[in-house]
């Protein structure tokens, strides 16, 4: 395949030269770049040569990639590097690649770039579908698929995860069809809510604050030492006969509700859960916020407390805090609670907490094998004023 130049909404897409390989090297320096790509790590200069010459050059000749410079079409500076990896001519098919200078970051360069590559691939090379993926918890790259038109069509194992990566992996495809005109608007704009949640669950958990009587309280992410804590909570008699968690409840189990539930859960952007730490910083409870699949404005709650911990104030005060975080910082419009009627111990921290029970779902919940009546409650952002 003989390398060609692109030129399309303010940027030149050209072959990498030599001469690029100091800012690849300065580039890929980036802790994003290293967190999220499979860029060799430590990233030396000789890889950035190698790069802009051997394996770009390579990719061009045996049609197997199209690697990419993006450069400011009026200055040539670098900004960014874009391009289709395993093209597949029997498919007519290829995958999109990409990643962002930190100084070019924030001016939509991946995206123009996704665009202008598209075009090129659909126009020139007579592709018929592009692909895009990313690991779970790459969010940035997956609001750049979005915007480019790609349509996020599930989840897949990676072949190659990134060291200390997870191994799911999103996946998207963008067909000619989908693919908006030069210069048309881009959606998902900065103040949608998929590019403010983008911006949440692309970065690690943050910690949120909250004080019952005079003790200070930390919401922070639920870690390894405090499964113990966890275990002993979970065996606890109150918390079998109000919760669902599993009985006789062992390590294991707090082990797999960390690696299988938690962590891929913040990475995927559907949940939040928090360890609430007092001033020791010790486990004194676990408190969730899950969004609902069927609509993104609405999350529901839950929470456990250890029993040392019980009667202190401290489920209403992380709860206000965590619905606070909810509804400024995701964007939600209600906040929903749910308990097993005759649990009077959680509908007390809901309601001080500013929850509404609005009623009784008859046989709302399935509860170790039978269904039972469930309270309901909400809150919401006015609720907090």
């Amino acid at each position: 395949m003989e390398p060609v130049e692109i030129i399309e909404d303010g940027l030149l897409l050209r072959p990498w030269r030599a001469e690029d390989a100091d800012a690849v090297h300065r580039a890929c320096q980036d802790p994003d770049i290293q967190r999220w790509t499979t860029v060799p790590r430590p990233y030396l200069p000789g890889h950035a040569a190698e790069f802009v010459t051997t394996s770009s050059a390579t990719a061009w000749a045996e049609g197997a990639g199209t690697p990419f410079a993006v450069c400011d079409a009026t200055t040539g500076e670098l900004l960014a590097s874009c391009g289709l990896v395993s093209v597949d001519r029997e498919l007519d098919s290829a995958e999109v690649g990409y990643w962002t200078a930190p100084w070019a970051r924030g001016r939509g360069v991946a995206v123009r770039a996704t665009r202008a590559l598209a075009r090129w691939a659909f126009d020139a090379l007579k592709l018929r579908r592009l692909t895009w993926q990313a690991e779970i918890g790459n969010h940035a790259s997956r609001l750049v698929a979005l915007r480019a038109g790609f349509r996020i069509d599930g989840e897949l194992r990676l072949a190659h995860p990134a060291e200390g990566g997870r191994p799911e992996g999103w996946i998207g495809s963008l067909f000619p069809a989908d693919l908006a005109a030069p210069g048309d608007p881009v959606p998902y704009g900065p103040d949608t809510l998929q590019a403010r949640r983008a911006a949440v669950f692309g970065r690690p958990q943050p910690v949120l604050f909250a004080t019952a009587g005079g003790t200070e309280l930390r919401l922070r992410a639920l870690e390894e030492r405090d499964l113990p804590e966890v275990t002993r909570t979970c065996q606890d008699e109150q918390t079998v006969r109000w919760t669902t968690v599993p009985h006789p409840y062992r390590p294991e189990h707090a082990e797999g509700f960390l690696r299988d539930l938690v962590r891929p859960a913040w990475a995927r952007g559907t949940a939040a859960t928090f360890a609430v730490a007092d001033p020791d910083d010790s486990y004194v409870a676990t408190i969730d916020l899950r969004i609902l699949p069927n609509d993104p404005l609405v999350a529901d709650v839950g929470y456990v407390t250890a029993p040392h911990a019980r009667g202190r104030g401290y489920l209403p005060a992380a709860l206000t805090a965590l619905c606070a975080w909810g509804f400024t910082t995701l964007g939600l419009a209600r906040i929903e609670w749910r308990a097993n009627v005759g649990n009077t111990a959680s509908r007390r921290a809901a309601e001080k907490a500013g929850f509404t029970v609005e009623g009784t779902l008859r046989g709302g919940v399935q509860h170790r094998g039978e269904r039972q009546d469930a309270w309901i409650g909400a809150l919401l952002p006015k609720d907090l004023v």
